[in-house]
């Protein structure tokens, strides 16, 4: 059975932003596609079926133990894989200062 998946507030407005970023500089066809490549990507991660990494692996700081990475075209999905669902935090761009954002997640900025 399919592990369900939710979004924190972060990681909705990211969504949104990252959809009007493409349909701006790709089109709308480019941007549906993107954004089901994403929420494809959270699924696979839900159910297990993708490969993930541990953010401590990046970042020597406070941060949960489930918290996870992987990452998806030019994004990385940033969740944390609880036993009876899966919250994804944020979606980040490859061009992310990702360091500083794990931290800055690491200080509390997870709200759902």
């Amino acid at each position: 059975m399919p592990k369900p998946w939710v979004l924190t507030r972060q990681a909705e407005a990211a969504l949104k932003d990252i959809a009007i970023w493409t349909v701006e500089t790709f089109g709308k066809r480019q941007a549906d596609a993107y954004a089901e490549d994403l929420i494809e990507k959270c699924q696979e991660l839900a159910d297990g079926a993708a490969p993930s990494r541990d953010c401590r692996r990046l970042v020597d700081s406070a941060l949960p133990e489930d918290l996870r990475y992987a990452r998806s075209g030019q994004h990385y999905v940033v969740f944390v894989a609880a036993p009876a669902r899966m919250i994804v935090v944020d979606f980040l761009h490859v061009r992310t200062d990702i360091l500083a954002r794990l931290a800055a997640l690491g200080e509390g900025d997870m709200e759902t």
